[in-house]
């Protein structure tokens, strides 16, 4: 096996500060192990490295942000608190999995060269190259791409007019998040108005932190209901009930039109299609994301907007694996089907499973993910695990916020969600969605609730 080039260890140098490097950038280098991407997936995959005993100078993680690997689900959550808010390095990789804080210097302690600020602009698989847009190249022989999904942008994607204007925000990433902070104190100093495009995860989350910042808050989505692709109506209706008691008001089935600027370019008010105008000193839009798949396109097979891979996480080339967002894997519990999943628990878990495919290439152990998604905002927290297809039974009692559901499908309960359950109660809704088990009759299901979990 090939070792790092004595290029590739000059990159171990002093740091300026806790996450900015003084070196100088060496043109080429070589290492065993590369992993495109600085974001959740990359810092578990680094982790899996040293776990599975690659040694100093053999992994190189080539990251574009000022930073090393942190728990993004952080971002659109306790980031964004106007009280005791929370910043790096106490939310880096791997915290979120119950792992240790990986610190830059937890990188150069383990002997992983990882550089932050060096955005990769090209993969050349034949070559087996990656070209940095400093100039740099860095050869490999097994590729882990982690470049993740960047938030679907309403002027570059859509060119909806007006919104190249400034004073509207999309969030993925630590800068975003502090131009949004940014954009809250702006907002406090004007009119106070805050419009979120979307209905879905992220808007709804923001739109929850924007509340709690003393934001008058208007959420605007197409949909019929928010969390449509998750959610019955039922349980959606809940939670439209529970933001509009915290002051947050819903225009559903509504779709925007283009925004209006002021003078200085910013944007004050957004136009609906109706006709409606809505004043606003600060706009943030979740409407979706996009995977950074480019750089291979032509050059692996794709599938389902993603990187086709196997259950090893190996590419149709053999010496390229994806993870987190941009792979397309095959699922298991529903036959096989090939699809992506852009969640944190999918990024750690892939990372884990291509390192270990990586090291053990003879254990050919089969990637097998429970579909899984979660939120905490204001005082709830909800779970869901399995695949939310076919008829759904409630239980449980909303108004004392402890309520849940099942899906049953071909006469089996697939999947399961609960409001507001203890750690066993979700530890059992879940063992119920991985089980599978036959279901009682619809009447009995919803009399049982959580019981049927725990008995299972």
């Amino acid at each position: 096996m090939a070792v790092a080039t004595r290029a590739a260890r000059a990159w171990f140098c002093r740091r300026t500060s806790a996450n900015r490097r003084s070196c100088t950038t060496m043109s080429a280098s070589s290492y065993p192990y590369v992993v495109v991407g600085g974001g959740n997936a990359a810092g578990y995959a680094a982790k899996a490295f040293v776990e599975a005993g690659a040694t100093d100078g053999q992994v190189c993680v080539l990251g574009d942000e000022p930073y090393v690997s942190y728990e993004r689900p952080a971002l659109s959550k306790a980031y964004l608190f106007p009280e005791k808010p929370a910043r790096l390095p106490g939310f880096h990789t791997c915290v979120g999995g119950g792992g240790e804080r990986q610190e830059p210097e937890w990188y150069a302690q383990k002997g992983v060269d990882f550089r932050t600020r060096a955005r990769v602009v090209r993969v050349d698989a034949k070559a087996k190259e990656v070209h940095t847009a400093a100039g740099d190249v860095v050869k490999y022989e097994k590729l882990v791409m982690a470049t993740g999904a960047r938030p679907t942008d309403l002027y570059k994607d859509f060119k909806m007019e007006g919104a190249d204007g400034t004073g509207i925000y999309y969030l993925r990433d630590v800068a975003d998040a502090d131009q949004i902070v940014q954009g809250i104190q702006t907002a406090k100093q004007g009119g106070g108005k805050a419009v979120v495009i979307g209905g879905g995860y992220i808007g709804l989350e923001c739109a929850a932190a924007l509340c709690l910042n003393g934001l008058d808050v208007t959420v605007i989505f197409p949909e019929d209901y928010i969390m449509q692709r998750i959610f019955p109506k039922e349980i959606s209706e809940f939670y439209e009930k529970y933001y509009e008691s915290k002051g947050v008001k819903f225009l559903k089935g509504r779709v925007i039109s283009l925004f209006s600027c002021n003078e200085s370019g910013k944007i004050c008010k957004v136009n609906l299609k109706d006709g409606m105008e809505l004043p606003c000193d600060m706009v943030v839009a979740g409407v979706g994301a996009r995977p950074n798949v480019e750089m291979l396109q032509g050059q692996v097979e794709m599938e389902a907007g993603g990187i086709k891979v196997n259950g090893q996480m190996q590419s149709s080339d053999p010496n390229i694996f994806a993870i987190g967002d941009i792979a397309a894997f095959p699922l298991l519990c529903e036959g096989g089907k090939v699809q992506r999943s852009e969640h944190v628990v999918n990024a750690r878990l892939t990372a884990a499973h291509a390192v270990k495919s990586i090291m053990e290439p003879e254990a050919k152990t089969e990637y097998d993910y429970l579909p899984y998604f979660y939120s905490r905002v204001f005082d709830l927290s909800w779970q869901l695990y399995g695949v939310n297809e076919g008829d759904h039974v409630m239980f449980g009692t909303p108004e004392e916020k402890k309520f849940g559901a099942y899906w049953i499908r071909d006469g089996k309960v697939v999947g399961a969600f609960m409001e507001g359950g203890s750690a066993e109660d979700f530890e059992n809704i879940k063992k119920v969605a991985k089980a599978r088990p036959a279901a009682p009759s619809k009447e009995d299901l919803q009399s049982m609730g959580p019981d049927f979990a725990s008995k299972l």
